[in-house]
């Protein structure tokens, strides 16, 4: 197979599976508001405990052919670290963009919703930033950490973070570009307002950075490494697209 080939292969499980986790996201949380009769907490759990175990299959099915990043902070990430080409960041970020906002449009359209409407639904203040920085912190380090380690525990890791993290952050942890986006056109229960999306994604890189940065300072090996560090990196690390991203 050639270069082209396998990055289109790559690009198309990318597009896929973040379309499908909008899908989860905006969905799941259409249908547990209306069954929820009033009460947002079980409203919000439906929504985050659905998400949470789309995550899990979709890392575990698209995991091995494109990483499952379905984030571009995650990409970038990535890209940051070698283990993914430039190339391969230019075409992951606007197959995850695209695919979110199709997801998106799906879950609006399956639930008779309109389609691709601006929301109301306001999310703003420090508290709300505060919390995606805190979020997206979270999730980079939990996609750094699995990456030099057993890639197998991505899956669990990933989405057991973020149904804890829908919970314990003001905002309901979105820590995705792609899925912010993507929600500011849903006026739904998981919708974002359209003025209040620069915030977040402000918020986000700010998060993503300093976990990046962190994690590429807590794991690096002195000269002479001692018995803790080679305990620490018993595993080597993996290859990104056979990792996973978050």
């Amino acid at each position: 197979m050639s270069h082209l080939q396998d990055r289109w292969r790559r690009c198309v499980a990318e597009f896929v599976g973040t379309g499908f986790l909008l899908t989860a996201v905006v969905g799941s949380g259409i249908m547990g508001e209306r069954l929820a009769e009033g009460s947002v907490a079980i409203a919000l759990l439906a929504n985050s405990m659905a998400t949470g175990a789309a995550l899990v299959a979709l890392i575990l099915v698209f995991g091995p052919i494109s990483g499952a990043h379905f984030n571009p902070l995650v990409s970038a990430a990535a890209f940051s670290e070698g283990r993914l080409s430039r190339a391969d960041l230019t075409t992951y970020v606007p197959a995850q963009l695209l695919g979110a906002f199709l997801g998106t449009a799906c879950a609006d359209t399956m639930f008779a919703e309109p389609l691709l409407a601006w929301s109301e639904h306001a999310r703003k203040g420090l508290p709300q930033a505060l919390s995606e920085v805190v979020a997206t912190f979270g999730l980079l380090a939990i996609v750094l950490g699995c990456a030099r380690q057993r890639h197998e525990t991505a899956a669990f890791a990933v989405g057991g973070y973020i149904t804890a993290a829908y919970w314990f952050t003001a905002s309901t942890a979105f820590a995705n570009p792609a899925v912010t986006l993507a929600r500011m056109a849903t006026n739904t229960f998981a919708g974002i307002r359209p003025i209040d999306v620069p915030a977040f994604l402000a918020a986000q890189v700010i998060g993503a950075a300093a976990a990046t940065v962190f994690f590429r300072w807590l794991v690096a090996q002195p000269r002479h490494a001692g018995r803790v560090h080679t305990a620490l990196h018993r595993y080597p690390p993996q290859p990104w697209g056979d990792a996973h991203g978050g």
